[in-house]
């Protein structure tokens, strides 16, 4: 958190530790500019890479990243078998530069509906960045909110807990997410004003801010001003502060 506090224009007082961010617009950044909607996929996978850098400047500590939905497999062959492949060239040509920042990638999300070769890519930048002590990038792969609160159950049922006496704190601890700080901020570009089932349980107390802009456009600049938005609001979780 110093690096943003130290910031000469002084942003912010207090930022937020982990960040959620919605990826969205890729396809109509494409269409807009006469372009197929794989060539905006890449060019947010690109963006990926350099927003990460800026989440690390900032002092965020986890950035969770909405990459691939359960919902997302609706889409076209083309357009998912597109995906997966780009998702094995993003580790392939940029993983070493994040092991080299000491970022740690880990995932969210049910990986084992994903193609072979794909799933062995993540899961290699996940063995081998696991001992690192920098940003956490945290990725959705076949991952959605309501998807991750029953695989959560199911987890505290094997783990032998009585469905009575389960607790919030209890179910927080079997989430993909259970060994995160709580979830600050919410960013969604692309112009939409909805979760559409990104973090749900974790998001009852977040901070939301929506952008127009599709996510291939979004800047550093974006980024600075959605976590001055955050530091600016008072957060009360549910009591009365002055």
């Amino acid at each position: 958190m110093d690096s943003l506090e130290k910031r000469e224009d002084g942003a912010r007082h207090h930022g937020p530790r982990h960040v959620g961010i919605i990826l969205d617009g890729n396809g109509r950044w494409a269409e807009k500019r006469g372009l197929i909607r794989t060539e905006g996929h890449k060019a947010g996978a690109s963006k990926v890479i350099e927003a990460c850098r800026w989440a690390d400047e900032l002092g965020i500590e986890v950035l969770s990243l909405y990459a691939f939905s359960t919902e997302n497999w609706k889409r076209s062959k083309e357009e998912v078998s597109a995906l997966m492949g780009l998702l094995i060239e993003v580790v392939r040509i940029h993983f070493k530069e994040l092991m080299d920042e000491g970022a740690k990638i880990t995932v969210m999300g049910e990986m084992s509906r994903l193609p072979l070769p794909a799933r062995k890519a993540v899961q290699y930048a996940v063995d081998k960045s696991k001992d690192n002590q920098g940003l956490v990038i945290n990725i959705g792969l076949n991952y959605g909110g309501r998807d991750e609160i029953i695989r959560a159950f199911h987890r505290a049922h094997q783990a032998g807990i009585d469905p009575e006496s389960l607790s919030e704190r209890d179910l927080d601890g079997f989430l993909d997410t259970r060994e995160f700080p709580p979830l600050d901020l919410i960013i969604r570009t692309g112009g939409e004003l909805r979760l559409s089932n990104f973090m749900i349980w974790q998001a009852a107390y977040a901070e939301f801010v929506f952008l127009d802009c599709y996510w291939p456009d979004f800047s550093k600049n974006d980024l600075v001003e959605a976590c001055r938005s955050f530091s600016q609001r008072k957060r009360r979780f549910g009591g009365v502060k002055s």
